[in-house]
């Protein structure tokens, strides 16, 4: 498939651009290469962290990104908490969204309230859960009114949780807890987020948006901190074919890429080390087994293909970028947990473990003559169509033919959510340094659980976790839960992340960081 810039743009398209591209003249241009093509702009509905990241340029929360990807003030200048942990007041800075409107505290309280609103069905709702009534209200239990938020006056947030959270500040910077522009929103209602209506508070404004090709921002006047914003325009290019975009970023067409191709590591560490930035990530890739399909209820399949899953050949022969081998779900470097919780056979040699795969597949009555088979979905990314080939090699050798099932992006996503596969290689990255927002993706009934595995001994483990204001004892009791999930198999850990970006070395201000976000106004361009 060719990239985004290659692509003429389609004329069905053009009612969503704002203007023509900009002039020469305007002011520096920064051109991203951001993966898959984004879904939407409201922070209700984006899933991925490429949408979060044209989203956060053009909405600020009460908490922001820093130039190392931590969380900063935002739309609030300082906060408080109570002595137990459960209040905190927050305290909005005098700005204004990009049509001069101001921005208030009831912003806050409209867009909680939506996203928490069931009819709404925003994915990553139980990530606001921390704040008291939230999971209520989810359930449609209470009304959105009932939500522990309030605003004492247009510039004062109180905010009440179901139990301590240290991390807050970390989770006031996701999209979930993004504000929206309330008095659009009473206008349009879920219009509001279509380009033509669309209003946000960040350093950028949106200019066009063209699905299947890019999405313009141009910087933001009335941003409280527009002086110190240099990029003049940004466009977000699609580059779901990641090969492609090497091409365009060694032409100069790209001035970011995120993520290359894996399989041109070798070259471009000879070529263009100095673009490649490599750092430690909080992320985990995965293979996630559908729950609601039969041949996955039996846990002699789920521990047989843990088991062929050959992690070491997968990150240092395939990848060869600096991976580790995943057997656990939560990632090293995790604030207050111990990391100590592990799959049993981690330190076995890989043929016996290959053995113990064999001996579990005849227990369940497969053989030679009788091989099982199953499908493998996952996007058109060259690379994870690598990694699916591989998977499929290694599950060969236990007696598991493999099905590759290659979609676009957008489809794959769709797909997963709705449990429409059998085997399936999402990956999750961090959305705040806690070991909760990586196990949250295993409890019942969350949006995220893409296999549908339930269990209620690990949810009432995490349950208990949240009560707890003791951060050895909370993490002690999390890697309990942690360490069921591993023994029931609940998915398939592959490897832990690294961040895969490549920078022209023009662009200044770029820091590898654990959350890999850059945000666009701490960038700038240099070319001399």
């Amino acid at each position: 498939m060719e990239s985004g810039l290659a692509r003429t743009i389609l004329a069905t398209a053009a009612v969503l651009l704002f203007g023509c591209s900009p002039p020469k003249d305007a002011g520096p241009v920064l051109n991203r290469g951001n993966g898959p093509d984004i879904t939407s702009l409201d922070p209700a509905f984006i899933r991925g962290n490429w949408e979060a990241w044209v989203v956060g340029d053009l909405i600020v929360g009460l908490t922001t990104d820093g130039p190392r990807g931590e969380p900063i003030p935002g739309m609030a200048t300082r906060w408080e908490t109570s002595s137990d942990g459960l209040t905190w007041t927050f305290h909005l800075r005098k700005a204004v969204w990009s049509d001069g409107a101001p921005v208030t505290a009831a912003d806050f309280v409209a867009a909680w309230r939506r996203l928490l609103d069931p009819k709404t069905a925003a994915p990553y709702a139980y990530n606001l859960w921390v704040v008291k009534n939230a999971q209520a209200i989810s359930a449609g239990k209470l009304p959105p009114s009932a939500l522990g938020i309030r605003s004492t006056d247009d510039r004062t947030l109180v905010v009440t949780l179901e139990h301590p959270a240290a991390y807050l500040p970390e989770l006031m910077d996701h999209q979930v807890a993004w504000p929206i522009p309330r008095h659009v929103y009473l206008k349009y209602g879920q219009a509001w987020s279509r380009p033509r209506n669309y209003i946000g508070n960040g350093p950028y404004k949106l200019k066009a948006w063209v699905p299947g090709d890019r999405v313009t921002l141009v910087k933001n006047p009335l941003f409280y901190d527009a002086r110190h914003v240099r990029i003049q325009t940004v466009n977000y290019y699609q580059t779901d074919n990641s090969e492609a975009a090497l091409r365009e970023f060694r032409t100069g067409q790209l001035d970011t890429l995120d993520p290359f191709p894996n399989a041109q590591i070798g070259w471009m560490r000879k070529h263009i080390p100095q673009a490649l930035k490599i750092a430690p990530y909080l992320g985990v890739t995965y293979y996630a087994m559908n729950f609601t399909r039969k041949p996955f209820q039996d846990i002699r399949l789920r521990e047989a293909i843990n088991l062929a899953f050959n992690r070491e050949v997968l990150t240092g022969k395939i990848h060869r970028i600096g991976e580790t081998p995943a057997y656990r779900i939560v990632p090293p470097g995790v604030a207050n947990y111990p990391g100590a919780a592990a799959l049993w056979f981690k330190d076995m040699p890989f043929t016996q473990r290959l053995a113990k795969a064999r001996q579990l597949m005849r227990a369940m009555g497969y053989g030679p003559g009788h091989r099982l088979r199953l499908s493998f979905l996952t996007s058109t990314n060259p690379d994870s169509v690598r990694n699916a080939v591989a998977f499929q090699a290694m599950m060969a050798k236990a007696g598991i033919d493999i099905t590759i099932v290659s979609v676009e992006g957008q489809v794959f996503q769709q797909m997963v959510q709705k449990h429409d596969f059998d085997i399936a290689s999402p990956s999750w990255i961090a959305d705040f340094n806690d070991a909760s927002n990586f196990l949250d993706l295993l409890r019942s009934g969350s949006g995220e659980n893409y296999g549908a595995y339930s269990n209620s001994k690990y949810d009432a483990l995490l349950d208990d976790a949240e009560t707890m204001t003791d951060a050895k004892a909370r993490g002690d009791k999390m890697q309990q839960a942690e360490q069921l999930a591993l023994a029931d198999y609940a998915w398939v850990p592959a490897y832990f992340m690294v961040t895969r970006d490549l920078v022209q070395p023009y662009v200044k201000g770029w820091i590898p960081n654990v959350r890999d976000v850059n945000r666009t106004r701490w960038l700038w361009i240099d070319k001399r």
